[in-house]
């Protein structure tokens, strides 16, 4: 079995790095209800929830309307 193209080390994307992630900033979340079919909300950054310095599934933050979920995407 050949697995040379195999690599453990996934490099992680910007919504996995809480330094990438910072209040102001317009994202698009996952809610903790929508994980199954993966709908996205848009909104601003108020509050970063998560405290590692990453996380597989994104970094969890609160938006200004109050809403919560994990970063999937930033919006440029």
């Amino acid at each position: 079995m050949n697995i040379s193209h195999f690599n453990p080390i996934k490099k992680m994307q910007p919504n996995q790095q809480r330094s990438q992630i910072r209040p102001g900033l317009r994202v698009k979340i996952v809610q903790k209800q929508d994980q199954l079919t993966g709908m996205l909300t848009e909104g601003v950054v108020k509050d970063i929830l998560t405290n590692s310095p990453s996380h597989p599934h994104g970094i969890k933050v609160r938006l200004e309307d109050g809403r919560v979920g994990r970063v999937q995407s930033i919006v440029k």
